[in-house]
């Protein structure tokens, strides 16, 4: 799995101990945002830079940390079938890819420290599309997907 990370100035922090993990648990990432402080990244630039290698399958995943996780979700969105979702705990991060299928983890500097942050990593990354939901729900999220794939192409176009 190859996976995008990329922050601005008010996640900076976050995103350097979720740096720290990937690199140490072996996960092959790049960072697209802000590098360092001297050199800062509006959110809406870090995203849009993000978003598309997602929507094109050069990342598997990504995890974009403005100040609130909102602003870098509504620009990833912006990306037909990137799926962002804006996550304040490790439930929410879990739920977003069981149930979501999301490819894309947001969250704020202002709101998760950045050892929460590290665990929300470490269970978005881990956890696939269904898992451990009940038979009957994973079957509605198989037969969702496709009008989910319907509500896109209306608005995005096939």
């Amino acid at each position: 799995m190859k996976i995008a990370i990329g922050s601005d100035k008010s996640g900076f922090s976050a995103k350097e101990a979720i740096r720290a993990y990937l690199t140490e648990a072996g996960v092959e990432f790049d960072d697209l945002g802000t590098v360092t402080l001297d050199e800062v990244h509006p959110y809406y630039e870090v995203a849009s830079r993000v978003a598309p290698l997602v929507q094109d399958g050069t990342y598997d995943r990504a995890v974009l940390i403005c100040g609130t996780g909102a602003g870098m979700s509504v620009v990833a969105n912006k990306f037909k079938g990137v799926h962002a979702v804006a996550c304040e705990g490790v439930y929410s991060a879990k739920m977003a890819r069981a149930i979501n299928n999301a490819k894309v983890l947001c969250m704020g500097g202002w709101i998760v420290g950045p050892e929460m942050a590290v665990e929300m990593v470490k269970t978005f990354l881990a956890t696939d599309w269904c898992q451990d939901l009940e038979d009957w729900r994973a079957e509605n999220m198989h037969k969702f997907a496709g009008k989910v794939a319907a509500i896109e192409d209306a608005c995005y176009g096939k």
